[in-house]
């Protein structure tokens, strides 16, 4: 650990041989969100920067939620451009002292789609000036390297469930949700941002946030001993059907439920997690449809017990004819 500084700077490439600064300053929270970024002209791209950031800090030993990290570029790279998210994350770090601050701002090229593993996967600039700071399997792998800490992507635990995403029209389809746990130290007392769920508005963060500590006093355990992320595989959330799909994530990543052949299709929510219970939801025609339509061999289907009277007929047939098993439940446990 480092002392905390007031700003940090690093520069990476862009496509064009262009250089873009990112610059991280720190201040005091007082209740506003932790992490704040932007970019010229670009909303998109500064959702997507905050997002690195989040995913970047779900390894990191100790969290220290006090303060917030504004992180800003004098330009924006192109939507398809990827490398300056390095920079993004090692400004992230320094400013808040992980990292040792320099006296020049650095180079960093680098991109990962595991930011919440630590991971590193690789950089795209073809020509990098020779005291750059590259990621990838050939350079820097893991974020831990800058410490001389070790890989620690073994310790996260990562899960994914489906859930039917309805809107009525050609989009529908079944959409990911993936839960990531990372270990607390012991004795490290866990907040809010213990659950971090980036790319989503503050309503829906807590209705995350809710939901898993409902589902989690369901297990009888004491205090949560996880640092959680929580990613969905679309943008444009609507209603709750997803959160019984988020709870048997979590349950996978924490080693709660067996591990299906296939995928865990499910939808359901609940206003009593806490007691386990799985409610019905809206759309059960269309959804059922939607699951029928998608299922694969080895899939496990997993409906409100509400459901179950009025589910369609053949839906249980025409899964198992695909391999696919079904279930109604009406609690959460070992399903």
């Amino acid at each position: 650990m480092s002392a905390p500084v007031s700003e940090a700077v690093f520069r990476s490439l862009l496509a064009d041989g262009s250089v873009v600064t990112v610059t991280a300053t720190r201040r005091p929270r007082g209740g506003r969100a932790d992490i704040k970024c932007s970019a010229p002209g670009a909303p998109a791209l500064a959702a997507r920067m905050q997002e690195v950031a989040r995913l970047a800090r779900h390894t990191e030993a100790r969290y220290d939620s006090r303060d917030q990290v504004v992180i800003s570029m004098d330009r924006a790279p192109g939507a398809q451009e990827r490398d300056w998210e390095l920079a993004v994350v090692l400004a992230d770090r320094t400013v808040r002292g992980l990292l040792p601050s320099a006296e020049k701002p650095q180079l960093a090229l680098g991109w990962s789609d595991g930011w919440q593993r630590g991971r590193i996967d690789g950089h795209d600039a073809a020509q990098a000036p020779a005291d750059a700071l590259l990621g990838g399997p050939r350079h820097l792998r893991h974020l831990g390297a800058l410490g001389g800490q070790p890989d620690v992507s073994a310790s996260v635990s990562s899960a994914r469930a489906w859930f039917p995403l309805h809107s009525g029209g050609i989009n529908d389809s079944l959409c990911w949700v993936e839960v990531s746990v990372y270990p607390l130290e012991p004795g490290e007392a866990p907040d809010d941002d213990a659950v971090a769920a980036p790319g989503l508005d503050s309503a829906r963060q807590h209705a995350v946030r809710q939901a898993l500590a409902g589902a989690r006093h369901f297990d009888g355990e004491a205090a949560p001993r996880w640092r959680t992320t929580v990613r969905f595989g679309q943008d444009g959330l609507h209603g709750n059907s997803y959160e019984l799909a988020l709870v048997l994530a979590d349950r996978l990543a924490r080693g709660r439920e067996f591990l299906p052949r296939g995928r865990i299709i499910a939808t359901g929510c609940s206003g009593a997690w806490h007691a386990g219970q799985v409610e019905g939801v809206e759309g059960l025609a269309p959804k059922c449809a939607l699951i029928a339509r998608e299922a694969v061999a080895g899939d496990r289907v997993l409906l409100p017990r509400a459901w179950e009277a009025d589910l369609p007929p053949g839906l249980r047939d025409g899964l198992r004819a695909r391999g696919a098993s079904l279930a109604c439940v009406e609690r959460i446990g070992l399903i």
